[in-house]
């Protein structure tokens, strides 16, 4: 049976954050990229030198989401302004989707936003991803779309909105 809790993640979490993604990224993408936009993006986003750069310097906060003490997920979000936050990334292992993990890591995200003053969440979603239905379910809506050049491939992304208030 599952028990979920919560880590604030350090640099210390990269090779976690890498080992999770590793398990997760194809198997979320490989309907809808192809498999050199996959590498591509992994090495540009999820390599350890941009991990933490993105913790450093770009002040995301990343959490760690623990199965019986075990990392099986990861998400990472960022102040936009005082009142809106940035979700950037959340994915869990393909073994615990559908067991509640996605929707309790995203409302402890909400209750960190909350704790930090913000009212609003905001996120990018690719518009061919099945997660678009998740997070309308769990009260966000698109709010626009947008295709954002990354390297020689594009994004095309919805746009979504959540008021926290």
């Amino acid at each position: 049976m599952p028990s979920f809790t919560i880590k604030h993640a350090s640099v210390t979490d990269i090779p976690d954050i890498i080992e999770i993604q590793e398990k997760t990224w194809e198997t979320t993408y490989r309907d809808i990229l192809s498999k050199e936009q996959i590498d591509y993006m992994f090495e540009k986003i999820y390599s350890y030198d941009s991990l933490n750069n993105q913790m450093i310097n770009d002040k995301h906060k990343f959490l760690i989401l623990e199965n019986n003490g075990n990392p099986e997920g990861f998400a990472s979000v960022s102040e936009e302004s005082p009142e809106t936050f940035k979700l950037h990334k959340i994915y869990v292992l393909p073994s615990l989707q559908g067991s509640g993990a996605g929707k309790y890591m995203l409302n402890e995200i909400e209750n960190y936003i909350r704790s930090a003053g913000g009212n609003k969440l905001i996120l990018n979603v690719n518009r061919f991803n099945k997660a678009r239905s998740f997070y309308e379910k769990l009260g966000f809506r698109v709010t626009d779309e947008k295709d954002i050049p990354f390297g020689p491939y594009w994004m095309n992304d919805y746009i979504l909105e959540k008021d926290l208030s």
